[in-house]
């Protein structure tokens, strides 16, 4: 959507708000021996405490209130049994809808004591996101926010997903414009000034190839490495975009 009223700017900062606190009441419960479905039910408790529901469940019947991806499941990881470990990274994945309202943010928490590997691939995606963000400004072109995440994570040494694309969002959970996390060099479209993006850079220090899970969700890594998703949804502005989900 693109924000045109006064109204739909306080709508998509309610919602934001929502998935700011979802966020940090689900980082503050990671720890080891906690289950993912743990994790998704201190969300659910959010979710009912603020009136907001979840759109992944919403929209496409997800099993769950969040997406919860532990170490090689990249995105849209189903809630469930499976315990966290010290040294695991688990990508927690929130979008809650409010008043018609929709807005998208991820981070990438480790679990305990993480290792080097882990500390640098979250130095990568902490990078991307920065300079993806910066990106989105009045005027460039779309092609910029991909740009920016390639390029970023190509000299920490890391790979981007190609496949997996940030999106439009604000009264669906997905709408135009597909925001690509590389370079697309045909993709000249600018950005207009109050245009809501949700921006998510997701790499991983193995190679590119995805697979789908079983479950009919989960995306995970082929070659089993730790993948790392963060993201926020933001509003195009003239100098900077301003972040709702921080």
């Amino acid at each position: 959507m693109s924000i045109d009223t006064p109204e739909e700017l306080a709508g998509m900062r309610r919602v934001g708000a929502v998935v700011a606190e979802t966020l940090a009441e689900v980082r503050r419960a990671v720890a080891p021996g906690v289950t993912t479905a743990e994790l998704d039910a201190v969300a659910a408790r959010v979710f009912a405490r603020r009136g907001a529901r979840s759109g992944p469940q919403l929209t496409y019947g997800f099993p769950g209130t969040i997406c919860v991806s532990v170490n090689e499941e990249v995105v849209h990881g189903v809630p469930g049994g499976r315990r966290l470990r010290d040294g695991d990274l688990v990508k927690i994945d929130v979008t809650p809808e409010l008043d018609g309202f929709l807005a998208d943010a991820a981070i990438s928490a480790p679990v305990g004591r993480p290792g080097p590997a882990v500390r640098r691939l979250l130095r990568a995606a902490d990078a991307c996101l920065a300079h993806a963000l910066r990106a989105a400004v009045t005027g460039a072109p779309l092609r910029r926010i991909g740009a920016a995440t390639e390029r970023t994570a190509r000299r920490a040494g890391a790979t981007v997903f190609a496949e997996l694309c940030g999106h439009g969002i604000g009264r669906a959970l997905h709408e135009p414009p597909t925001v690509p996390n590389v370079d697309v060099r045909g993709l000249r479209q600018p950005l207009n000034r109050g245009l809501v993006l949700a921006i998510e850079p997701m790499l991983t220090l193995g190679g590119p190839e995805l697979v789908e899970l079983d479950d009919g969700w989960t995306i995970a890594t082929a070659d089993g490495s730790v993948a790392a998703h963060v993201e926020h949804t933001v509003v195009v502005d003239d100098a900077r975009p301003l972040v709702l989900t921080a």
